[in-house]
């Protein structure tokens, strides 16, 4: 190929599913996010690690169109994403749990499920019901609860309706926010389990965890965040191995608790 002949153009089914490229998010004129790139392949997980106020919360915000980039470009399977906020990019297959779980605490187990399927809404009886199928064959305590209100629920129990609501968007790219926090560690080992069993059914997954130890056993790569930066990046079984991950982000206590769910 001569040396000016024009760049092709990204090919749809090559191209990775989410590509983010030096992407910046800034509250007022502090910068939260500075120049973050990274990639998910499909089917893949890929985990973003680091400390409270690295920047991981900010970065699952801007991808969903929550907060805006200050700089940078979005891409999801070769197009970009651009404006249209929030629900612009649900409707393109991005579907976030947030760290808050954002249930509705009055309506019933079976209502807040059937929200998540909005996307579909003109499909609304037969894909409702074979979505709400498949998530009660993957969380069967939700068919047990199927009529109970959402705020009834135990703290492992809203985590896994959070997640089957957004599976009932049938998501081309699941985002989840500390998917662990505040659970006991036997209901954390759980919802891991959960994540590696959605990963063998094809879901792809972008992972914010500060549990690093179980975020790095179950995705495939991994990006480390730190002030707002990614500082390193790798198969996420190598970064487990990397001396300054395990003294940073796997010591003793993370251990200890790794431990406790096993």
């Amino acid at each position: 190929m001569s040396e000016h002949a024009p760049t092709p153009a990204p090919n749809a089914a090559t191209a990775p599913l989410l590509e983010v490229q030096n992407l910046s998010v800034a509250y007022g004129k502090i910068e939260a996010l500075t120049q973050a790139s990274l990639t998910v392949q499909a089917g893949e997980i890929v985990t973003v690690i680091g400390p409270n106020g690295a920047g991981k919360s900010t970065l699952l915000a801007a991808l969903m169109g929550v907060l805006p980039a200050r700089q940078g470009r979005i891409q999801l399977q070769g197009e970009a994403l651009s404006d249209g906020g929030v629900n612009a990019r649900v409707a393109r297959g991005l579907a976030l749990v947030p760290e808050t779980r954002a249930l509705f605490a009055s309506m019933s187990v079976e209502d807040n499920l059937r929200l998540g399927a909005f996307r579909f809404r003109r499909e609304a009886g037969s894909h409702h019901q074979h979505a709400l199928q498949e998530v009660f064959e993957l969380f069967p305590r939700l068919q047990e609860r199927r009529s109970q209100l959402a705020a009834t629920l135990s703290g492992g129990e809203r985590q896994m309706l959070a997640l089957g609501r957004a599976l009932m968007g049938r998501p081309r790219l699941l985002m989840l926010d500390e998917p662990s926090l505040g659970l006991a560690p036997l209901i954390v080992r759980d919802i891991f389990r959960i994540i590696e069993q959605l990963r063998r059914q094809g879901v792809s997954i972008l992972l914010v965890e500060q549990n690093a130890r179980a975020a790095l056993k179950v995705a495939d790569r991994a990006y480390v965040l730190e002030l707002g930066r990614v500082v390193m990046q790798g198969p996420a079984a190598e970064l487990a191995d990397d001396p300054r991950i395990v003294e940073t982000y796997l010591g003793l206590h993370s251990r200890h608790q790794d431990k406790l769910a096993a």
